[in-house]
């Protein structure tokens, strides 16, 4: 049924856009079958890695897929659109008006355009994001301290060793004083995925790199990428904390494990037993990664919590799905009962949708500053 869903935008792209074009009839087959291909780059995922979130084919394959499906779905949606229009239009004249060539043609290239410009801006290393964050009794001894958070990298064929180390070398050049990485490492298993993330090894800040796992490290040997994630360098809070000091000033760092992990046998997260021994009184900043219980989260009397996972909706209009999904909070900065949350829209993001249009990938600095 999945996969049936997929097809949809190609089956109004066939039927309503393709169909009525003045082209050869083998012309039209051919782009269609072309399209349907591309329509089921998941099935192809599933069948080349036994997953559809690792395909493991070449790059170009991969971006030439994630462009083709983009334009098919938005060509689909100005289809649908078009044919509206037409509808009203009837209403009023009596028949069914005839939509000129050029407007057709308009609509089939500003989809691929779109597309295009989505995917490009899916797959690129992205651009620093700078965020003041202003926190109720944060010590005057961290008051300018600065904190990264990389978010749902999905290091595999589509952002590979030489992305991740792009990634590393910018992020090194800011020069902060705390990595945080909020789930969703990879996409793969471990043998297949070692390269593409030993750049993760050469992070640096001067309290170090800390990360929790995303709900796409339980899909591919959670056990195995907790060590070798830890063996980088990396401190992984899986309901756990970290107090970092300035002087005679702490702050403390704590982390969740991934929702994803309740019901299964992993340990779910359990925000009371990452905050247990926690210095009393001390500003706590939560990695959690997926934003949907933030609400529950607050009850904690947590700072600010950094999330990830919502990808920031990737494209606008979508974003209002995704939201739905995580009980409202898919993209930036919200109040929650007095808690901060930052969701991030993602360093990068799965390479089954590779398309941002609206809601760009970030490396996301915060300076945290103290409330007067």
């Amino acid at each position: 049924m999945f996969y049936l869903i997929l097809g949809l935008p190609w089956l109004v792209v066939v039927t309503r856009f393709l169909s009525v074009l003045p082209w050869l009839l083998s012309t039209k087959i051919l782009i269609a079958s072309i399209l349907l291909v591309a329509s089921q780059h998941l099935v192809i995922n599933r069948m080349s890695s036994g997953s559809i979130f690792a395909p493991e084919y070449p790059r170009p394959l991969i971006i030439l897929f994630n462009l083709l499906f983009g334009a098919t779905v938005l060509l689909a949606i100005f289809q649908i659109v078009l044919d509206v229009a037409s509808l009203v239009i009837m209403l009023s004249i009596g028949s069914f008006p005839t939509v000129p060539l050029e407007i057709r043609y308009a609509i089939g290239t500003a989809a691929l355009v779109l597309s295009a410009s989505g995917v490009i801006h899916a797959v690129r290393v992205p651009p620093v994001k700078n965020v003041e964050i202003r926190i109720s009794g944060l010590p005057t001894e961290f008051d300018g301290y600065r904190l990264l958070q990389l978010t749902d990298l999905h290091l595999s064929r589509l952002f590979p060793e030489w992305w991740a180390r792009a990634v590393v070398a910018r992020s090194n050049a800011l020069d902060v004083d705390l990595v945080a990485i909020t789930g969703d490492f990879i996409d793969g298993g471990l043998e297949k995925r070692r390269k593409d993330v030993a750049p993760l090894a050469e992070l640096r800040a001067r309290d170090g790199v800390y990360a929790i796992p995303g709900n796409h490290e339980y899909f591919f040997g959670y056990d195995a990428w907790m060590e070798h994630d830890a063996s980088l360098g990396i401190r992984m809070l899986t309901n756990a904390h970290a107090v970092i000091e300035r002087d005679d000033a702490q702050l403390v760092i704590a982390g969740v494990t991934d929702h994803a992990a309740v019901g299964s046998k992993f340990p779910a997260p359990d925000i009371a037993k990452a905050l247990k021994g926690a210095p009393d009184g001390t500003p706590v900043i939560l990695l959690d990664h997926q934003p949907r219980m933030a609400r529950q989260r607050a009850k904690a009397r947590i700072a600010l919590q950094l999330s990830g996972h919502t990808h920031g909706g990737m494209v606008i209009g979508l974003d209002r799905l995704v939201a739905r999904a995580n009980d409202g909070f898919v993209s930036g900065w919200y109040n929650v009962d007095g808690m901060q949350l930052y969701v991030n829209n993602g360093t990068a993001l799965w390479p089954g949708f590779a398309l941002r249009l609206g809601r760009p990938s970030e490396l996301t600095v915060f300076t945290l500053r103290a409330e007067p």
